[in-house]
C-alpha cells in the first residue's frame, strides 16, 4: 500500500504511460495482470483545450477500475492547467505531468523532456496544475537532458516545492533515449532528497530486476515500462515477488496467446475492427517474439487487416 496525496494505491508496481501502447485496451489487460496504478497514454494539452476528437477519445476512462492517472503534456502554464482541470472532470485519479519524453517531435514544441531545459517554466507549469485541481499533482522526468546537464534534483525539488504528490524518475539522459543502461544511483539519490514518493523507472524486465530496484534505490514504487509490452503478466509476477515474496514461473506460451486474443477483443471492442487490426499488429510482435515460428508469421502480422486473420495466426503458432 502506497499514498500519493490523498490516493491510496494498492500496491506498488505501476504501469508506465506509453504513447500509442497503453491505451484503453492495454490498460485494461495491465490492470487484470494486478498492477496498482495505471497511466494513460501522453495526452496533448492543446487537444483537451481544443476538443480535438482523437484526444477525446484518449481520455476515455468510463467503466475502468481506479486508480488511474492521466499524464498529460505541453510547454506553457495556462493551457497545461485548463487541460488538467478537464482531466480531472474525467474522473482521473492523479495527473501526471510529462517532463520527460525524449522524442524530437516533442522536445521541438518545448515539451517532454525540453522543459529540464527550463527549470523556471517547469515549476511554473507545476504551479498552476496544482493550484486548480484537487487531486494530487505528479511529475515524470529523466536525469537531465545530457550527461553534462543533469538536473534531476533541481527538477524535482521545484515540483515538491510547488505542491507536486511524487515523482517518477527514469534514470536515463534525453539524449540516451533508451539506450545505454539506466543508472539507479540516481534514483537512491533522489529518494534521500525527497520527503514526497519517488517512483524508479527503467530497465525492469524481470520481476527480480524490480526487486532489486527497491533494494538498491529505496524508491517507493517501481514502473514498468518496455518491460511489459508482449510481456504484460510482468505485472503479476512483480507484484507477486514485490507484494508477497512470492516467485511465480514465466508465464507458458498458451497464457501468452490467450492474453493477445483478449486484447485484440478488447481493441476491436473501443476502436473498432479495421483500427484494431491495424494498431493490434505491433503488439502481436511483441506478444509473438521469441515463440518458435514467429519471425516466419511476422510479414503476415504486418498484413492483417481483420481480427480473423491475426487470430489465425495465433492459430498458427499453436499448431
Amino acid at each position: 500500500m502506497l499514498k500519493i496525496g490523498t490516493v491510496l494505491i494498492p500496491n506498488r508496481v505501476f504501469s508506465a504511460p506509453m504513447a500509442g501502447v497503453t491505451d484503453k485496451a492495454f490498460r485494461q489487460i495491465i490492470r487484470s495482470c494486478g498492477a496498482g496504478l495505471v497511466y494513460t497514454e501522453m495526452i496533448s494539452d492543446m487537444g483537451l483545450v481544443y476538443g480535438q476528437e482523437r484526444t477525446h477519445r484518449m481520455l476515455d476512462l468510463q467503466g475502468e477500475e481506479h486508480p488511474l492517472a492521466v499524464q498529460i503534456f505541453g510547454s506553457e502554464a495556462e493551457p497545461m492547467a485548463r487541460g488538467a482541470q478537464l482531466v480531472e472532470k474525467q474522473g482521473a485519479d492523479i495527473i501526471d505531468i510529462n517532463m520527460g519524453c525524449p522524442t524530437p517531435k516533442i522536445v521541438k514544441n518545448g515539451e517532454g523532456s525540453a522543459l529540464m531545459l527550463n527549470i523556471p517554466r517547469a515549476r511554473q507549469i507545476i504551479r498552476s496544475i496544482v493550484q486548480v485541481v484537487q487531486v494530487p499533482v505528479t511529475v515524470k522526468m529523466r536525469l537531465g537532458w545530457a550527461p553534462d546537464q543533469i538536473n534531476y534534483l533541481e527538477l524535482a525539488e521545484a515540483a515538491q516545492e510547488e505542491g507536486a504528490a511524487a515523482v517518477t524518475l527514469h534514470a536515463r539522459t534525453r539524449d540516451q533515449f533508451y539506450a545505454g543502461q539506466a543508472q539507479w544511483d540516481h534514483i537512491a539519490r533522489l529518494k534521500q532528497h525527497m520527503k514526497i514518493p519517488v517512483i524508479g523507472n527503467g530497465d525492469i524486465w524481470t520481476a527480480q530486476d524490480a526487486r532489486r530496484m527497491m533494494a538498491e534505490t529505496g524508491c517507493d514504487a517501481v514502473m514498468l515500462g518496455r518491460g511489459i509490452m508482449g510481456n504484460p503478466l510482468l505485472i503479476s509476477q512483480t507484484v507477486a515477488l514485490l507484494e508477497r515474496g512470492e516467485e511465480l514461473p514465466l508465464p507458458t506460451m498458451e497464457e501468452r496467446l490467450t492474453l493477445a486474443a483478449h486484447h485484440l477483443d478488447l481493441a476491436c471492442q473501443y476502436k473498432g475492427e479495421a483500427v484494431a487490426s491495424r494498431e493490434m499488429r505491433k503488439h502481436f510482435s511483441w506478444y509473438l517474439k521469441g515463440m518458435r515460428g514467429a519471425a516466419r508469421l511476422r510479414e503476415q502480422i504486418n498484413q492483417a487487416t481483420t481480427r480473423q486473420k491475426l487470430l489465425d495466426i495465433l492459430n498458427q503458432i499453436k499448431a
